[in-house]
């Protein structure tokens, strides 16, 4: 079964699907989180904002909790096995 970004990719026509949790209203990637990233591979701070239309700061904000999160996790992680 072929999924619908493989379809839009293939005819090349922007995907309509709002509700798809890969969707975001940027034309250039077809629509499609999954285009972009097969297209662009990584991006940058500011080239993830630009496609979902905040601000570089709001996205480096993001990061900073994500990596936040991570790092809090890590610890926790590291003080389970030291027991």
């Amino acid at each position: 079964m072929i999924s619908c970004d493989e379809i839009c990719e293939r005819d090349n026509v922007p995907c309509n699907n709002f509700e798809c949790d890969q969707f975001i209203n940027y034309e250039d990637d077809l629509n499609c989180t999954l285009v972009c990233a097969r297209k662009n591979g990584p991006l940058t701070l500011e080239e993830t904002a630009k496609r979902l239309g905040v601000s570089y700061v709001r996205i480096k904000q993001l990061e900073d909790r994500a990596l936040a999160k991570m790092k809090q996790s890590w610890n926790q992680l590291e003080e389970e096995m030291a027991f």
